[in-house]
């Protein structure tokens, strides 16, 4: 049996039946939790934090971010189809006409957002704007959580796109169609991006936006989602401009660096709804 899985469908069951305060309240409350116990995902988390903010965190602050990591957990365990319209009249959005332009461009529009609030319940929002989200997930050992995270997001009106073989081919046929495609992109799992300056300290950034954008002529959109009291607020920046001029590793550089800044922006508005808790900087791996 995968403890696992069935771990994530017993939560699911418990938190499913509970009102979305109480809910709230319970994510938060297991996400305090986590803060207390010593650990190498808090010692990151102070520095990350430290890194959005330009001094050293206050211990509250390093609490709302497990606190808000816990809420977001909790809203996945959740959500219900029968609930969507309820989240949908606590989402509010701003910079929505960027999407509307992009999805009337007809060129396909890439959503570039960082791991900030429910980036999930963006989708939802994205739906209600007319523009239908294809985004790509990580694959997991366990393919029965796979199937189940896909589930989850299918509710949020979410095209799950697993980052297998053929992938880059099918995300670029959706933008050729002109498709919308979100990818989370503060953290360069591979550690084979494009270098930039992020928070101050050099590190990578995942090529697959700037690439598709380049090969597709998609209009590339920073945004983020921040947490409210009951429920989201959406933020969609202006489109980023990759320069014309030059050999496609300087406009690769240029646009990744661009990217960079505006997730900056994005994250300072709420560091503490920012959930990184993993090494995302080359420092960080040598005080492992």
């Amino acid at each position: 049996m995968n403890l696992g899985y069935w771990g994530y469908r017993i939560l699911s069951g418990v938190v499913g039946v509970l009102p979305a305060a109480m809910m709230r309240a319970l994510g938060a409350g297991v996400g305090t939790l986590l803060w207390l116990i010593p650990s190498r995902r808090k010692q990151l988390a102070r520095r990350h934090l430290q890194r959005a903010v330009g001094v050293p965190p206050s211990r509250s602050q390093v609490r709302r971010m497990f606190a808000s990591y816990g809420r977001y957990y909790a809203e996945v365990f959740w959500t219900r189809p029968r609930r969507l319209k309820s989240l949908l009249a606590n989402s509010t959005i701003e910079g929505q006409e960027w999407l509307v332009a992009g999805k009337a461009a007809g060129k396909g529009v890439i959503v570039a957002l960082p791991h900030l609030g429910n980036w999930e319940a963006a989708g939802l929002e994205a739906v209600r704007q007319g523009v239908p989200v294809t985004a790509v997930a990580e694959v997991l050992s366990d393919p029965r959580i796979v199937e189940w995270f896909t589930h989850r997001r299918a509710m949020f009106g979410i095209e799950i796109a697993l980052a297998s073989k053929g992938v880059s081919s099918l995300i670029e046929t959706r933008l050729r169609q002109g498709g919308t495609v979100a990818l989370v992109a503060d953290r360069d799992l591979k550690r084979k991006g494009v270098p930039v300056t992020f928070f101050g300290e050099r590190t990578t950034l995942p090529a697959g936006p700037f690439l598709l954008a380049m090969r597709t002529g998609a209009m590339l959109l920073p945004a983020g989602t921040y947490f409210t009291e009951q429920g989201h607020h959406n933020v969609v920046l202006p489109p980023l401009e990759i320069p014309p001029e030059g050999d496609n590793p300087a406009r690769l550089a240029a646009a990744a660096q661009l990217l960079a800044n505006r997730f900056e922006e994005l994250i300072r508005k709420a560091p503490t709804d920012w959930h990184i808790f993993q090494p995302n900087w080359p420092s960080d791996f040598d005080q492992s």
